[in-house]
């Protein structure tokens, strides 16, 4: 999608976000208000290129905010009504900026005494059954009785849409502040799907109703956008994924520049085949490639139409720190840690006080081992704010780059206490949990990240491992894949794969899976080209020596030979031709098969050990040099050839290994049944 840019362009944009950032924060969703007002303030100025700066400029020419023609209400029933509620209004948001969220509801609507079970034990399990809202419209919507015995389905007041809203989400939030106290303490036996929120159920039911009568009388059309959302919202926490997502396109379509209905809207999307679904049912405008741009972020899809279109953006929004965190994540993303690092400094150095996505920031620091950077972004961070997520997470990371891992769960714990949806805390939780060797708790560390975000690759992946620690290959299997499905072009996620096979006696599926390991490499040495990396060509002489093993085990020893020789080649550089180990790419089993979806993959733990001793170029070449993998297949080889035979190649061999150093007395042993035989013959 190209961007039109003009004056006229500008100047309508820059009225939107405005709109979008006063109406949000009218409606207390200050995260959207926050983005629109950044985005706002990070656009490019008009007449960005024929102004002198120094110059006098007419203060009336630059429209100020009350002349917004996207701020006047567009309706006249609803301006009538936002009138009439004015005062009620300006109550229920003081009641809301004070967190007392049943009392703000309670100005427009009936009050109600909160639905809060008072027994300390676990909810009856009849009341989980209510928690999923009905599916759209096909179950009968549980209709209250007015006065006269008719049935209502709308069981709200004539409210404005504005009033209604804030009234609703004022509910959910009381809902969402009382499923957290019941919780108690983090992986707590009531912690997990015990404990709801017991509001979804009336609000959905609701919602339904009063979309119901709109649609009746006509008025579906004359929606704004923020209910349709909520509804989205509500839906979606009742696990009712397809008809959330049909009210939060529709939200979109209605109130577009509302940066949290496409955050939920993101969540819903689990590969890049859901995103290409929804596209033809987006509305077609800049806030669509903004969304475009940051779900390829989500879903790890570094590619050259990514960054193409975060380039226009940045013409546009050239100092936003929304949109050069997005690059320094695909930069992530892509393992090129040091351009990632730089952004991120950019960005800290240009707003200090900024705490959002420094998490992920944390997480380079941990990967690239750079502690005193990582040390200092700890102490900026808890300077700013000690109670955020994301400074617990910094500080977490830091511990843990220590080794002090106690404290990191201490820390990763506090940054869930503050927000339970926190994923980074949750996977990272578990990493620790399996440095401490309590293999229990990093599976519901990592379950639970599964289920706040079904794309995180750590958190399937730390599972696999997990489960290997447990020597349950079946289940590592499962996860590993899952991880493999979301990055199919990380060769650590195929590695694992074939690990798990060999360990099952599966040795054609475990040959097929570090082949694709292999395959994996190589493309991800061609993306990191694309972003300025060196275009190597990556071929891991420890995954060509397992599987010359593998061969071997299966008595093919002509095939062992070829992928040793192919390992010892790594020492110089050597490449060998790509038939040789690209043609299972397309032999795949069914279980394999579900690995074309690109996203995400690999561990933050054993980041750092990937991608340094096994690259090479073409030209020039850079070998490995020698190795212990290496050398086991030179041993190997030698060996084979003295059986075959060539006795010139048995010795040569032996005589390497003896320069090397490595296996000395067996390379001996070698030379001296080369001598012998020679002498014999």
């Amino acid at each position: 999608m190209a961007v039109n840019f003009t004056e006229e362009n500008i100047r309508e944009l820059r009225f939107r976000l405005e709109d979008a950032a006063i109406k949000s924060s009218e409606r207390c969703l200050y995260q959207s208000a926050k983005w629109a007002a950044e985005m706002l303030d990070s656009l490019i100025p008009l007449n960005d290129y024929d102004t002198d700066p120094d110059s006098p400029m007419d203060i009336t020419e630059t429209p100020a905010g009350p002349q917004n023609p996207y701020l006047a209400v567009q309706d006249p029933l609803e301006a009538s009504l936002e009138s009439k509620e004015a005062y009620k209004y300006l109550l229920a948001k003081s009641y809301f900026d004070t967190r007392e969220y049943d009392r703000c509801a309670a100005v427009f609507l009936p009050p109600t005494i909160s639905p809060i079970s008072l027994s300390t034990t676990s909810p009856n399990p009849k009341s989980r059954h209510s928690l999923t809202p009905q599916k759209g419209k096909t179950k009968a919507p549980q209709f209250t009785a007015g006065k006269d015995g008719s049935v209502t389905r709308n069981p709200y007041p004539k409210l404005s849409q504005k009033s209604l809203f804030l009234a609703l989400y004022a509910k959910y939030l009381a809902g969402e502040k009382r499923k957290d106290e019941e919780t108690e303490m983090v992986l707590g036996p009531a912690d997990g799907g015990m404990t709801v929120n017991r509001e979804l159920p009336d609000l959905a039911r609701g919602l339904d109703g009063w979309f119901t009568e709109r649609d009746e009388q006509g008025l579906a059309d004359r929606g704004q956008g923020w209910l349709e959302y909520l509804y989205g919202v509500i839906l979606l926490k009742g696990r009712n994924e397809a008809e959330a997502k049909k009210w939060l396109i529709r939200s979109v379509h209605l109130n577009p520049f509302h940066w949290g209905a496409w955050q939920e809207l993101n969540d819903l999307l689990a590969s890049t085949e859901d995103l290409k679904q929804i596209v033809d049912d987006l509305p077609q405008n800049i806030m669509t490639l903004i969304f475009h741009v940051h779900c390829s972020q989500e879903l790890y899809q570094a590619t050259e139409d990514t960054y193409q279109s975060l380039s226009e953006l940045e013409t546009i929004f050239p100092t936003s720190a929304f949109l050069k965190t997005q690059k320094a994540l695909l930069y992530y993303h892509s393992k090129d840690f040091e351009e990632a690092s730089h952004i991120f400094t950019d960005i800290l150095i240009s707003s200090p006080h900024r705490l959002d996505s420094l998490d992920h920031y944390s997480n380079i620091l941990y990967v690239m081992g750079a502690r005193p950077q990582l040390a200092f972004i700890a102490q900026v961070a808890t300077a700013t704010d000690k109670f955020r997520p994301e400074t617990c997470c910094v500080v977490g990371n830091y511990y843990s780059l220590k080794s002090e891992h106690e404290k990191a769960v201490m820390y990763f714990r506090r940054a869930l206490t503050l927000d339970r949806n926190f994923l980074s805390a949750w996977t990272l939780m578990g990493h620790e949990y399996i440095e401490m060797k309590n293999t229990h708790a990093a599976i519901e560390s990592y379950r639970r990240a599964v289920d706040v975000n079904r794309k995180d690759y750590r958190a399937w992946y730390g599972l696999g491992q997990a489960y290997e620690v447990l020597d349950m290959s079946f289940y590592a299997l499962f996860y590993y894949q899952r991880a493999a499905a979301l990055r199919p072009y990380d060769p650590k996620m195929w590695q694992a794969v074939g690990s798990c096979y060999a360990k099952m006696g599966r040795i054609e599926q475990s040959i097929k899976a570090l082949k694709r390991a292999l395959v994996a490499g190589s493309y991800y040495a061609e993306d990191a080209s694309q972003i300025g990396g060196a275009g190597r060509k990556i071929l891991d002489p420890e995954t060509l020596h397992q599987i010359a093993t593998l061969y071997e085990r299966l008595g093919d020893e002509e095939e062992a030979a070829a992928y040793m020789e192919l390992t010892l080649q790594q020492e110089t550089g050597h490449v060998a031709p790509e038939d040789d180990y690209t043609s299972s790419d397309n032999e795949n089993d069914d279980e394999q098969s579900n690995a074309g979806t690109e996203t995400k993959g690999r561990s933050r733990r054993g980041q750092q050990s990937f991608g340094t001793s096994n690259e090479e170029e073409e030209e020039p070449m850079y070998g490995t040099g020698v190795t212990a993998t290496t050398s086991k297949a030179r041993l190997w080889l030698a060996r084979w050839a003295l059986r075959h035979g060539d006795l010139e190649r048995a010795d040569q061999l032996a005589g390497e290994l003896c320069q090397d150093g490595v296996e000395v007395e067996e390379a001996k042993a070698l030379m001296r049944d080369v001598r012998a035989r020679r002498e014999g013959g």
